[in-house]
């Protein structure tokens, strides 16, 4: 059987590679934790000096976690839906805090989970096939792996757009919203590990390699989203978008009525409380926002819309924002009657 993660140490540097290509390199319970365990181990092992890593295939990094899994789980009522956020957010933190250079070869697809194993990376590298989204408000989840943190620290009102609308970004615009840090074509990706190997330093490493990554077209929409998504809630945001007019307002509002009404608010909140937070704090939050959620009816029906029946008619309930009160969010920041995560 196949490995699902491969791993190999030469010249000091160890390299990870997410072996699931078919599944799109997605996430699993089993990786996660094979993964949060081999890199601990590495975090005091002298012989490692660094970390990359990457997905194997020409398709993805990682295209998020394993969703079905957890869909499947709450049928039987078994306790992924606990372990695998657990595991998950655990590893984050890990990478988050990772005291070696641990570089993020973001090549493909990244979404969810792979944004988590890439984008709070030491240097994260795009290349021409880089595709990052954060979805998750379209399958009735919320921006999570870390979303709390990093999306409210990006320029602007840009993270609040991408939590929101799912918006699809490539090389130029991620190095532009500050989720990668350079731009390295993937033919090129071996001949960096192989230097790393060689000794040479990562920064020069790096500046050898890489290239410019061309405009950011996010950057054409930059204005219009500062004005359009500074909105203290998700009617302000859309009342925002319809006084803006035209023909990305227009698409963007229409992107946004497909989105789950109680994800969406949801989101909104937890990127405003995550600008106050530091990592840890905003990890403990998503922690409780998942479990939440998996108690709630929304992530299944996403799940069952888009993956399983296919249909790409979610029912969500409520099904308008009017129906999301305050204390209905209010209810997925609760603390938990369990344990919440701890580090």
């Amino acid at each position: 059987m196949t490995e699902d993660v491969l791993f190999t140490v030469e010249g000091g540097v160890a390299e990870i590679t997410l072996n699931r290509p078919a599944a799109l390199n997605a996430l699993t319970l089993e990786m996660a934790q094979v993964l949060y365990d081999r890199l601990t181990g590495w975090a005091t092992d002298d012989t490692v000096r660094a970390v990359v890593i990457r997905g194997a295939g020409d398709r993805a990094f990682c295209a998020g976690g394993d969703i079905r899994a957890l869909y499947d789980a709450k049928q039987v009522g078994g306790p992924l839906t606990r372990d695998f956020f657990r595991t998950e957010y655990r590893l984050n933190h890990l990478v988050f805090h990772y005291p070696k250079p641990y570089i993020a070869l973001v090549d493909g697809i990244a979404m969810g989970g792979g944004v988590g194993l890439s984008v709070h990376a030491g240097t994260r590298v795009a290349s021409e096939a880089t595709m990052f989204a954060m979805p998750e408000t379209g399958i009735g989840l919320f921006p999570d792996v870390g979303g709390s943190y990093f999306l409210p620290r990006c320029p602007g009102a840009i993270g609040m757009y991408l939590a929101l609308t799912g918006a699809r970004l490539r090389a130029a615009d991620c190095i532009y919203a500050g989720i990668a840090d350079h731009y390295v074509e993937t033919t090129a990706h071996d001949a960096l590990i192989a230097r790393l190997r060689e000794g040479v330093a990562l920064d020069t490493a790096v500046a050898d390699l890489a290239s410019d990554a061309g405009p950011a077209p996010l950057s054409e929409l930059r204005d219009a989203i500062d004005r359009t998504f500074s909105g203290d809630t998700v009617d302000a945001v859309l009342a925002a978008l319809d006084a803006e007019g035209g023909e990305w307002a227009e698409k963007t509002l229409k992107t946004m009525a497909g989105k789950s009404p109680t994800s969406q608010k949801v989101a909104c909140r937890q990127l405003q409380e995550g600008a106050a937070k530091d990592f840890d704090a905003c990890m403990v939050m998503e922690y409780r926002l998942s479990q939440h959620t998996m108690a709630a009816h929304d992530f299944f029906e996403g799940v069952r819309a888009l993956i399983v029946d296919k249909d790409n008619t979610p029912a969500w309930q409520p099904g308008s924002l009017d129906g999301v009160d305050d204390a209905a969010v209010d209810s997925f920041f609760a603390p938990l009657d369990e344990a919440d995560l701890t580090f």
